[in-house]
């Protein structure tokens, strides 16, 4: 008995209406990769385009199967761009470009401001890779929490302790004792400034010759430069040094982009970045935006 043959359509019709198509490909599929020395759940899109006017479609399950090298060692700007590689051999007659997102939580280890605690904050990423004749684009997205104090909300909270102090102590002769008490009163202190939680989302496009995706260094030069990133783990000696750090770092969101501008100027191998901070009002409904870029240009 002859073996059946499978019919493959995308292969063996042909299209009657003649329009090559900028991408095709599949979305959200989920695939485990090795980052930062641990596995890391991802969900990825790859696709490439259908250059052939007449041709019926591109063969899919080629794309799919060239992702399994992504589980088998560091993901990597080289490993990416294998993978890219592939699929474009394997779709030599039908496609020009190809093009994968992955979208993943990175893990990394935190310390305590102070103690020996210490814990494990997500950082979510994605990676965006593209390539074609002319030009192939690596771009690399992070978002980092932080918090931060309002300027204006600062400023009148010491008003506010100013005109207390004046209320309880005019016209009265001061000792040190007692103006230490007040100082740790709730009677004292009436107002205290808003803080929000935050969220700062870096995208860079890396130059050519990247080894490593820098997810580490991006992450810490925006920390550094915020100074007062989210907390894991935490003592009271740490709590109180994070009061201090937002006490004396209030800034608006204007001021949280700038700092990350400044400080991503300072890496090397970035091509162009784009940045924005998202202040979640405590005081507000709405969220207060700043927006940031240098040598910058849209992707897809």
């Amino acid at each position: 008995m002859n073996a059946l043959v499978l019919p493959d359509i995308a292969s063996q019709t042909r299209s009657d209406q003649g329009v090559p198509l900028k991408w095709v490909g599949m979305q959200g599929i989920a695939l485990p990769v090795r980052l930062a020395e641990q596995q890391v759940r991802t969900f990825i899109d790859a696709g490439v385009s259908l250059d052939t006017p007449d041709a019926r479609g591109i063969h899919m399950s080629r794309l799919y199967l060239a992702l399994e090298r992504l589980e088998q060692q560091e993901l990597t700007a080289p490993l990416l761009d294998e993978v890219l590689d592939h699929f474009l051999d394997s779709h030599c007659d039908l496609s020009k470009s190809a093009s994968l997102r992955l979208k993943g939580d990175a893990l990394f280890k935190r310390p305590a401001l102070l103690s020996q605690l210490g814990g494990w904050k997500a950082y979510p990423f994605e990676v965006y890779a593209s390539r074609d004749a002319q030009d192939s684009c690596m771009t690399l997205k992070l978002e980092i929490g932080y918090s931060s104090t309002c300027p204006c909300s600062a400023a009148l909270a010491r008003q506010l302790i100013q005109k207390q102090f004046n209320e309880d102590f005019a016209g009265k002769e001061l000792q040190h004792a007692q103006l230490y008490e007040w100082l740790g009163s709730s009677h004292g202190i009436v107002a205290t400034p808003h803080s929000q939680r935050s969220v700062a989302t870096l995208t860079v496009r890396l130059a050519p010759g990247h080894i490593e995706l820098p997810l580490r260094a991006l992450l810490e030069r925006a920390e550094a430069a915020l100074g007062t990133s989210l907390q894991t783990a935490v003592k009271r000696i740490d709590e109180q040094a994070f009061a201090l750090a937002n006490g004396q770092n209030s800034m608006f969101c204007e001021d949280a982009a700038r700092r990350i501008h400044l400080a991503l100027l300072e890496e090397v191998g970035l091509l162009g970045f784009h940045v924005r901070v998202v202040h979640m009002e405590s005081l507000h409904a709405h969220d207060a935006v700043a927006e940031s870029e240098w040598n910058w240009k849209s992707q897809r």
